[in-house]
């Protein structure tokens, strides 16, 4: 490898590690922002979290790529501009062309690498974050009675309290419903002041009341004979409340696995064969239903005529003998509704299964389109960043966010409608690259001949010239 080589790869590494860090850092805050409700309240230990956000990241990464190749590309040669390095190369024989193909065979090598982790390690993880995030937003908040609520989180009770100190354990003037013996009666106890105490282990919470009074129903509902109902009073009760419907669980993640997003390559190519069978199990159907109840789809490829024969009647009810017509319009009408309702249901399966074939099909195409991404950013960040001449964040971020705005509108545009089946999958998941590669292009062409499309000095002595030609059309002031 020459020194050259050498030079640009170390250049092009520092920003690209750093920018690849600070965007997926903003990626996984954004994620954090949206699912901010489903994860406070709830009690979640330490571990969780981490493994929450450790499984996000890892989706997030082919995402964060494209955005690190275009950000670092033209900060890289964004500041060999500004220094008049690249200057310099050029003056010397190296064409822009030379000077990028270290870094081009880079960003094939970034953009194979994702998608060996789109492929391997994506599936894995989104099968992870998909079912910890799901146990997470499915978990109940944790235990918290507030003052003047009725609490009713906890199954079979209905809690209140009116006064709730500092402690956040004694509370006063204490009401406790237990319907958790269904319909046999009610129960409920009252006090005048308590303590809550949590066991270690938090599984079981224990009200400890003092002066207070017990009332209890005996027999079922609804009886028109009256119930006897029971009083006890109380100095000292302790009622035990089981928080197992608190504790944090994890679903078995099997649920999970047949989703696309949790597959590979080889993995969504068999589901999309078994789902493709499917369908043509319901062509099968219809076609065997359709043949064997109407008998003109049987001769519908005979010795009958292109084209029907113009009828010389104004109205097909004419054709029919007045004795037989209101017989055989209503064997027609039912034979309507039989019909509708037979292919209703197997259109409907069909119209399901076709869906989830294009789901499938958009997953596949997907780890190809974000691992070419980065190749595309590069070759738009490359010729941009020698155009502009800027180093730094400052203006490389601007022009970064605006490509990879345009990227994420056309990829979700086309996702959309691949999904929808508006587009087929491989041009709608292809959009957003065969949008910016012509971009790509004219900013290669630009840049191998020294354009000036970023320079504030280039446009002002192009207006200049437009006021000199617009001064000449001018009349001439009249004595």
């Amino acid at each position: 490898m020459k020194k050259l080589d050498k030079l640009i790869i170390k250049t092009f590494l520092g920003p690209f590690v750093a920018t690849f860090f600070v965007t997926l850092f903003v990626l996984i805050m954004q994620f954090l922002w949206k699912y901010i409700d489903d994860l406070v309240g709830k009690g979640l230990d330490t571990t969780v979290i981490i493994q929450l956000i450790a499984y996000t990241s890892a989706t997030l990464v082919t995402l964060a790529l494209p955005l690190a190749v275009l950000l670092s590309s033209i900060m890289t040669f964004g500041n060999l501009g500004e220094s008049f390095e690249l200057v310099a190369l050029k003056s010397s024989g190296i064409s822009l062309l030379r000077f990028m193909r270290p870094l081009l065979i880079i960003a094939i090598l970034i953009a194979y690498g994702a998608f060996l982790f789109a492929n391997y390690v994506i599936p894995v993880a989104n099968l992870q974050a998909k079912s910890l995030l799901w146990d997470i937003t499915n978990a109940k908040p944790a235990f918290n009675i507030k003052a003047g609520v009725f609490y009713t989180d906890i199954p079979g009770y209905t809690i209140k309290v009116a006064q709730k100190d500092k402690d956040n354990q004694t509370i006063h003037q204490v009401l406790i419903f237990d319907h958790s013996t269904g319909g046999s009666g009610d129960k409920i106890i009252a006090a005048e002041k308590g303590q809550m105490v949590l066991t270690a282990d938090k599984r079981y919470l224990y009200f400890i009341l003092e002066n207070g009074w017990r009332y209890e129903e005996r027999g079922n509902r609804g009886f028109t004979v009256p119930q006897d109902m029971i009083r006890l009073g109380f100095h000292k009760y302790s009622k035990a409340f089981d928080l197992k419907a608190f504790a944090f669980s994890r679903l078995n993640m099997d649920l999970f696995a047949s989703n696309q997003q949790m597959l590979n390559i080889r993995q969504l190519d068999y589901a999309i064969d078994s789902i493709k069978k499917l369908e043509d199990g319901y062509g099968k159907a219809i076609h065997s239903y359709v043949s064997s109840r109407y008998t003109f789809f049987k001769w519908k490829d005979s010795a009958w005529a292109a084209t029907a024969p113009p009828l010389k009647v104004n109205d097909f009810e004419d054709t029919i003998p007045m004795d037989q017509r209101r017989n055989i319009l209503e064997r027609a009408e039912q034979t309507t509704r039989d019909a509708l309702s037979s292919l209703e249901t197997p259109a409907k399966d069909y119209e399901d299964k076709h869906g989830s074939v294009l789901m499938f099909k958009v997953e596949w195409q997907r780890k190809f389109t974000l691992a070419a991404a980065c190749i595309v950013m590069f070759l738009i960040g490359a010729p941009l960043g020698s155009i502009i001449r800027k180093g730094g964040l400052g203006t490389p971020l601007v022009f970064a966010v605006i490509f990879f705005v345009i990227f994420n509108v056309f990829f979700m545009i086309g996702e959309k409608m691949a999904r929808s089946g508006v587009m087929e999958t491989w041009s709608g998941m292809w959009l957003s690259n065969i949008v910016l590669l012509p971009i790509a292009a004219f900013l290669i062409y630009k840049a191998m001949n020294d354009s000036q499309l970023f320079n504030k000095e280039f446009y002002f002595r192009i207006i200049q010239k437009v006021k000199k030609f617009l001064q000449r059309f001018k009349k001439q002031p009249t004595n």
